[in-house]
């Protein structure tokens, strides 16, 4: 849906541009945000007037190391003449209305193809991955703060080269980048390591409300927003715990439901198995990779959602 050839359009668009948009999705993760920052450094070096926005205004603090962090603006431009998207499957999850020419620089499967040139390859990793590449393929030379936004996409989007779609092409990019400047250390620190008290107060409240299910095959987490009020933790901090689940030695896939203030339930689903979780979270009208995928459900009572999602999940752990 996309390549290289593209990207040569992409830049004369660029170059022709008086004033660019870079839109990170909404509730953004290190790999929209990372993609992001690397596109805004490469059009500030090509001296061009640049909004960094992204519609959520209360973003994951763990995230906040990210080069270009403090440029993010929350409304979009009236006088941008070029939009680019990065790491956005959905027109959507833009959070705003567009409507001058967009850029759709993505690395879903099931990417809408909403822009006006759509560069999407599937099999990345990560869009830092698809950006790195094509950044690569035109000779365009990396900062050492570009390095540490396309690292930041690659390690978190791969669970820290845990997901199985780590490979060689992976590790080679991590090399590079490293070589770049990037600051791998700090990275892994902040995404993987730093919490803070509220954090941890809900991790233990959702360790406790923990349960396995489908004969331990599936582990189940709750958050209320009870538990998130309680904790003073931001909704990002959930994440975490679930990544942590899925080193339970008999566990196959884990889904954590999140009560949201409208009433509705934010559904994340993982697996290691090779179980397709993109297949459960579009039957609810979701998306995402097949062993990382999230959906929403209009539910107002936890224990209906329940019932529907580990239905769904049952039978294509079957």
């Amino acid at each position: 849906m996309g390549n290289s050839e593209d990207f040569g359009a992409v830049l004369e668009k660029i170059y022709a541009a008086d004033h660019i948009a870079v839109v990170a999705h909404i509730n953004p993760d290190a790999d929209s945000l990372g993609s992001a920052s690397a596109m805004y450094s490469l059009l500030l070096r090509l001296h061009k007037k640049v909004t960094f926005f992204c519609a959520t205004e209360n973003i994951d603090p763990r995230l906040a190391f990210l080069p270009w962090f403090d440029k993010l603006r929350h409304r979009f431009p009236v006088s941008a003449d070029l939009a680019i998207s990065l790491d956005c499957g959905s027109k959507k999850r833009l959070g705003t209305e567009i409507k001058c020419p967009l850029v759709n620089i993505d690395h879903h499967a099931g990417n809408e193809a909403y822009g006006e040139i759509n560069i999407i390859d599937d099999t990345a990793i990560s869009t830092t991955q698809v950006l790195y590449e094509l950044f690569e393929d035109h000779g365009i030379k990396l900062n050492a703060k570009m390095a540490t936004s396309l690292y930041a996409g690659l390690l978190d989007d791969s669970l820290g080269f845990l997901s199985e779609k780590t490979d060689a092409r992976a590790f080679a990019m991590a090399a590079v980048l490293s070589k770049a400047g990037a600051d791998t250390r700090g990275c892994a620190i902040e995404l993987f390591e730093r919490r803070s008290l509220a954090a941890m107060r809900l991790k233990g409240m959702m360790l406790q409300e923990m349960s396995l299910v489908h004969n331990g095959d599936i582990v189940l987490l709750r958050v209320t927003q009870e538990m998130l009020l309680q904790s003073g933790a931001h909704a990002a901090d959930c994440e975490a715990v679930l990544h942590e689940s899925m080193g339970l030695p008999t566990i196959k896939a884990a889904v954590l439901l999140r009560e949201r203030r409208d009433g509705s339930i934010k559904g994340s689903l993982r697996s290691l198995d090779g179980s397709d979780m993109v297949v459960v979270a579009n039957s609810f009208g979701g998306g995402g990779h097949s062993a990382s995928a999230g959906f929403e459900l209009p539910f107002t009572n936890m224990a209906d959602a329940e019932a529907v999602v580990l239905q769904k999940l049952k039978k294509e752990l079957s």
